[in-house]
């Protein structure tokens, strides 16, 4: 007989329709959005059974549950906020994926004294899309500053921490924010990672992009960059378009 999961003060249980993952979440620490299901449909990753993946600034674990439906390799959770590993923690156990997905409670930088160097096959990432800037406003809410603010860490932390841990030719994904992206490509090149793919997200047709996934590959050849379809998320209607009902709800 399973153990019921408790649910604390504040939380709810979320689903992923397209893949069956129910997710805990509190909207006064921690939920994911659209950008964690985006990031996990477009990470490609093997279905190996021996294939290493390692999601950073993991949350309450949102990406790595959902790619856990693409593989059978292992997933390791990386999150600072032990809030937030306890939330994900739960919700690996909801989805009884204890066997597949560890949650770790550190700071990135210290990834190594967890994986060995250059060991991982995939690296995720959905990290603070805002640099830690004086004059910047941030949330009173700490969770939520930490998750959206280079507080704890930064886009160069997170870039080599993730050269640091790919085997040559792993990968990595990420999802971020347009008005970083010539700083995210001059770190990418820094830690010797090839950018591969990028692709632009829009709120809707005739607006700015809001989010662009990228990945890249270790030690690869500075060639052959593309630049993939653009996703719109809303249609004229503020229905969700194709390609996005898909990603949550499914065929």
């Amino acid at each position: 007989m399973n153990q019921p999961i408790e649910l604390k003060a504040g939380e709810r249980i979320d689903q992923l329709y397209s893949n069956d993952i129910k997710i805990i979440q509190n909207a006064e620490v921690f939920s994911f959005s659209l950008d964690a299901v985006m990031l996990a449909d477009f990470a490609k990753v093997k279905q190996s059974a021996k294939t290493k993946i390692v999601d950073l600034c993991a949350g309450n674990g949102a990406v790595g549950l959902f790619i856990s439906q693409k593989t059978k390799g292992s997933i390791a959770e990386v999150e600072i906020q032990p809030k937030l590993c306890d939330m994900a923690t739960r919700s690996v156990a909801l989805n009884k994926l204890a066997t597949q997905i560890s949650v770790y409670n550190f700071d990135l930088k210290d990834s190594l004294n967890y994986f060995k160097k250059e060991s991982i096959d995939a690296v995720t990432v959905n990290p603070p899309y805002f640099a830690d800037e004086k004059q910047s406003k941030k949330n009173p809410n700490t969770y939520l500053a930490i998750a959206r603010h280079e507080i704890k860490t930064n886009l160069e932390m997170v870039i080599k921490t993730s050269s640091e841990l790919l085997k040559n030719n792993g990968k990595m994904y990420m999802v971020h924010r347009p008005d970083r992206l010539l700083d995210i490509l001059n770190e990418l090149q820094k830690y010797r990672l090839a950018p591969k793919e990028i692709q632009f997200v829009y709120p809707k047709v005739g607006r700015d992009a809001n989010m662009v996934l990228i990945s890249a590959i270790k030690d690869g050849k500075l060639t052959g960059l593309k630049i993939n379809p653009p996703i719109v998320v809303y249609d004229k209607q503020d229905n969700y378009t194709d390609v996005v009902s898909r990603m949550l709800y499914g065929k």
